[in-house]
């Protein structure tokens, strides 16, 4: 049943329950007619009130047994409502996590952006620090926290310095461009105070293009222990006098510093490099050259004792048992 159908119907039954009551409460009157032994008068209007009461009663039972919704509300309202107020709470947690999932989503999408900005800047070579490369190298050891503090700072000012020179080549004025979280630099000085020597390696956090107007680092802190020896034969290579070509003799070179160096790095040494005493390759090349026989063994000798941060300075040994 429609809404206005159902309205002019509750009207004209009211109206005529209203209309029945008012001609039955007339007869009474008239009859004189008594209920409960109550007068005449007031029996009639009895009778009026009994009427007006059916129409509530008649109009409301239409309403119930037509309207779902009504029913719903009359007879389970206090359970809705704590149903509903269940749910909020059942929601509230729900609406943090989708919140914190949202801030994730937007941080993700940032991080994307930065990573899609930075593999277009690498592509194109515009970056001028990479991520983890090291803005300064240096030795530090002391246990008194005054002389700790400024050694530290000039460290710093010194990394500030270089990461001036790549980031703002053109830039007159040196900028305090680096930043670095104070509760890294409270650990770095703690540590160091405890006693021995120690190597600090400041390094880029992420990678930094031409121009930017702050670079993230971070202090890596490594004992500053003797890595290699004087005289330490560092790794070694066999040439047999067959299959031997003096054309391939400057990469098995290479290949013997290379393997050299990596022997160092899982000593732990800082160094990127390890620097070959000058005239050694010609002393080498002239002893080929004046020898026909070539079985022997190459060796990679350092020349003196290096610490965590210091150069690798080697020279090659050749060792020939049958001269």
């Amino acid at each position: 049943m429609s809404g206005w159908l159902f309205i002019i119907f509750l009207l004209l039954l009211g109206g005529l329950i209203s209309t029945l009551g008012d001609i039955l409460g007339s007869k009474i009157g008239k009859a004189r007619f008594s209920v409960l032994k109550l007068r005449p008068k007031k029996t009639a209007t009895l009778i009026t009130i009994l009427t007006g009461s059916l129409i509530s009663a008649s109009s409301l039972f239409l309403m119930i047994l037509v309207n779902r919704q009504l029913r719903v509300g009359l007879f389970r309202l206090g359970d809705l409502q704590k149903k509903l107020q269940e749910s909020k709470q059942i929601l509230i947690p729900l609406k943090k996590e989708r919140e914190k999932l949202e801030t994730k989503i937007k941080a993700k999408e940032t991080e994307f952006k930065l990573l899609e900005k930075n593999i277009l800047a690498l592509r194109s070579g515009k970056f001028v620090i990479r991520s983890g490369q090291s803005l300064i190298i240096s030795e530090i050891s002391s246990s008194n926290k005054e002389d700790v503090k400024s050694q530290i700072e000039k460290i710093i000012i010194n990394a500030n310095s270089y990461t001036n020179k790549i980031v703002k080549p053109k830039s007159k004025r040196i900028r305090n461009l680096l930043l670095l979280r104070k509760n890294h630099i409270e650990e770095l000085e703690n540590t160091i105070l405890k006693g021995g020597d120690w190597v600090v390696n400041i390094k880029s956090v992420r990678n930094v293009l031409m121009g930017e107007n702050y670079v993230y680092a971070f202090p890596e802190l490594t004992e500053n222990k003797i890595i290699v020896r004087k005289g330490e034969k560092i790794t070694k290579i066999d040439f047999k006098q067959e299959g031997f070509n003096k054309e391939d003799f400057g990469d098995k070179v290479n290949y013997l510093l290379s393997s050299s160096l990596a022997e160092m790095k899982r000593r732990g040494s800082l160094t990127n490099e390890i620097k070959l005493r000058s005239d050694s390759i010609k002393e080498l090349r002239d002893f080929l050259n004046k020898n026909e026989k070539t079985n022997f063994e190459l060796e990679v000798v350092s020349l003196m004792n290096s610490k965590t941060a210091q150069q690798i300075i080697v020279e090659l040994n050749l060792n020939y048992p049958e001269l």
